[in-house]
C-alpha cells in the first residue's frame, strides 16, 4: 500500500508567513508576494529565481504536475497542503489549488529609461488593483516595453492586481513608486512623447492617428478611475488626448480606454515610417 503524501500542517510557520503576505506591510517588509492559480505560478516559475515556494493540494499537484515540476526545477520549495490550508492562504473565493510565494519583480525606473522604450503605460493615481492589473495585461498584449506605477497608485503586489495581470506581471519591466513628475520628465528626456489620456482632452485620438503623429516613441498616462488626471498632471504632458465616443456611451472605463490607446500607438508604430518599422526592419 502506497503511503499518502505528507501534508504541511496548517500551524506551520511557513503557512503563517504566506498568509501574512495578503497584507501590504508584510509584503513590503519581506519583499515577497502571492501568485495564485496555475497561469501565474507557471509564469513565476519561468522567471528567473522569482518563485520561492509553492503550496499545492494533492489534486492540483497531480493535475498540474508539469507546473509543479517547473517550480522544483526553478529551486522553489513545494509543499503539499489540504484545501483548507490553500483557502487560508488564498485571497480568492474559489482557489485553484496552487499558491506561489514570489520575490518582488519591479525594475528601477532608471533601468527602464536606459532601454529607451518605445511604448510605455504610466498609471498615475490609479487606485483599483483590478484595473491596475488589467492595464498591465493590456500593455503586455499591445507590446509595450514598460509600465510605471506612480507613488500615488495602488500596490503592484496587491493579490487582486497580480491576478488581474494574468501573468503579464512577469513579462515586462514594471517600475513602482515613481513620482509622476519624475516619470514624465524622465521619459521626455529619452525622446518619448508623453500623452495624457483624458475624456475631456483637447486632442482626438482619431485625429492624432490621421495626422500621423503617433508613430514615434510614446508614453500614455492614465489617471484615477473616478476623477481622471488632475490638471497639474495633464499640464506636464505633451498633449491631452481623448478617445472619441461615436455611440451613446457616456464614457469608457479605465482598462478599456487604456487598451484602445495602447493599441492605437502599437499600430502606428508598426506602420511604414513608425519607430518600430524603422528599428526592427
Amino acid at each position: 500500500m502506497v503511503a499518502a503524501p505528507e501534508l504541511i500542517s496548517p500551524r506551520s510557520s511557513r503557512v503563517l508567513a504566506a498568509r501574512r503576505l495578503a497584507k501590504r506591510n508584510f509584503r513590503g517588509k519581506e519583499r515577497l508576494f502571492l501568485a495564485e492559480g496555475p497561469q501565474a505560478v507557471r509564469e513565476a516559475a519561468g522567471f528567473g529565481e522569482t518563485l520561492v515556494e509553492l503550496f499545492a493540494t494533492v489534486e492540483a499537484a497531480e493535475r498540474y504536475a508539469d507546473i509543479v515540476g517547473e517550480a522544483r526545477s526553478a529551486g522553489a520549495r513545494v509543499n503539499l497542503a489540504d484545501e483548507q490550508v490553500i483557502a487560508d492562504i488564498s485571497t480568492t473565493v474559489t482557489p485553484q489549488g496552487l499558491v506561489g510565494v514570489c520575490r518582488f519583480v519591479d525594475t528601477p525606473f532608471d533601468d527602464i529609461l536606459a532601454t529607451r522604450p518605445k511604448l510605455v503605460a504610466v498609471l498615475a493615481h490609479v487606485r483599483d488593483p483590478g484595473n491596475a492589473g488589467t492595464v498591465l495585461r493590456c500593455a503586455d498584449a499591445a507590446g509595450a516595453e514598460a509600465v510605471v506605477l506612480t507613488d500615488a497608485s495602488v500596490d503592484l503586489y496587491n493579490p487582486k492586481a497580480v491576478r488581474a495581470s494574468v501573468g503579464s506581471l512577469f513579462h515586462l519591466p514594471v517600475a513602482v513608486g515613481v513620482p509622476v513628475e519624475r516619470a514624465v520628465a524622465g521619459l521626455r528626456e529619452t525622446g518619448v512623447r508623453v500623452l495624457a489620456a483624458d475624456g475631456a482632452g483637447a486632442d482626438d485620438l482619431d485625429a492624432e492617428l490621421d495626422a500621423g503623429t503617433m508613430g514615434g516613441p510614446t508614453a500614455w498616462v492614465f489617471g484615477n478611475e473616478a476623477w481622471g488626471l488632475p490638471e497639474e498632471t495633464r499640464a506636464l504632458t505633451d498633449a491631452v488626448v481623448r478617445v472619441p465616443i461615436h455611440g451613446k456611451a457616456e464614457s469608457l472605463n479605465l482598462a478599456t480606454a487604456a487598451a484602445v490607446c495602447l493599441y492605437a500607438s502599437a499600430r502606428a508604430q508598426r506602420a511604414v515610417g513608425g519607430c518600430r518599422s524603422v528599428t526592427e526592419s
